[in-house]
């Protein structure tokens, strides 16, 4: 599915970070002269989902593409019949594989980004949409939707729910029937954009994108789990996560749950502005205690 990375390196850190890092996802259908930001496999390993910008034969904007793994190698890539011509972005499955989470700013939102999902077939279809019902979707953005293995909680993006930044991370939780109110992550949300999130393992970590007021610098950084709270665990390893790099878009792969897909430009290979990538998952040994 990708191809191994090709840097050197000089250092014991940089030796060990090299080892995790798996190479490019789908060079040439994956990952092209477009920029693609954010993946996510299906549990059965069948199906690939990830955003593009500027990629031939899409609706317009920012689009979901998807692809089949025949063979051992991800193949025809096509656009989702649920695109709409502004920004549809930030594709997840749920760890159940009957639903595909994303954001879009479609007609008949709120206002902004809002969160959506569609239900996926056995044979891979996806769609209608359904804007998510509850109290997620502002006259703001809402973006980056995550759910627990479980389902019983959501993490996600917001600049309308309250913060100390602009784009900060919540989480919401599934009970009695309806998603109860947004809670923020305090242990991690800063004046700067805090957004794109991916849970690891069960709940004990999170790694997460965090950019600069301006956009320019991306950042993937770790939290774990601690005492109920997440608190910050350092900048994920990675030899193109850098401050001058701008790496993004954590994603899940549920057939894989040791493996992640990131979001970047690596010096080889490299395939266009911006790929998709794997790695071994990093372990945060959180304690698990802070989801009710």
């Amino acid at each position: 599915m990708g191809a191994s990375l090709l840097a050197g390196c000089c250092t014991a850190g940089a030796a060990a970070a090299f080892l995790s890092e798996y190479g490019i996802e789908g060079m040439h259908v994956v990952s092209t002269p477009a920029s693609e930001v954010r993946a996510t496999v299906s549990p059965d390993g069948r199906w690939i989902v990830w955003g593009s910008r500027d990629r031939e034969g899409g609706a317009g904007g920012g689009d979901l593409w998807r692809a089949e793994l025949i063979d051992g190698r991800w193949q025809d890539p096509q656009p989702l019949s649920l695109n709409s011509p502004g920004e549809d972005l930030d594709p997840v499955f749920a760890a159940d594989g009957r639903w595909l989470y994303f954001a879009s700013d479609r007609k008949g939102g709120a206002g902004g980004l809002d969160l959506y999902r569609a239900p996926v077939g056995a044979d891979g279809s996806v769609g209608p949409q359904e804007r998510l019902p509850g109290p997620f979707n502002t006259r703001g953005n809402e973006s980056s939707p995550v759910p627990t293995q479980d389902g019983r909680h959501l993490l996600f993006a917001s600049d309308a729910h309250g913060g100390p930044g602009g784009l900060d991370l919540f989480v919401s939780q599934w009970q009695e029937g309806a998603w109860g109110e947004p809670r923020a992550l305090e242990g991690i949300n800063t004046a700067e954009d805090e957004m794109e999130a991916t849970w690891l393992g069960s709940g004990t970590g999170i790694v997460f994108t965090r950019s600069s007021a301006d956009g320019q610098a991306m950042r993937l950084q770790l939290a774990r789990c601690e005492a109920g709270g997440f608190v910050e665990a350092g900048v994920l390893e990675l030899s193109f996560n850098t401050p001058e790099d701008r790496t993004r878009g954590p994603g899940i792969d549920w057939n894989k749950p040791a493996e992640l897909l990131v979001s970047g430009t690596a010096r080889a290979p490299r395939a266009g502005d911006s790929d998709i990538y794997r790695m071994k998952a990093p372990a945060v040994g959180g304690s698990g205690d802070c989801l009710p």
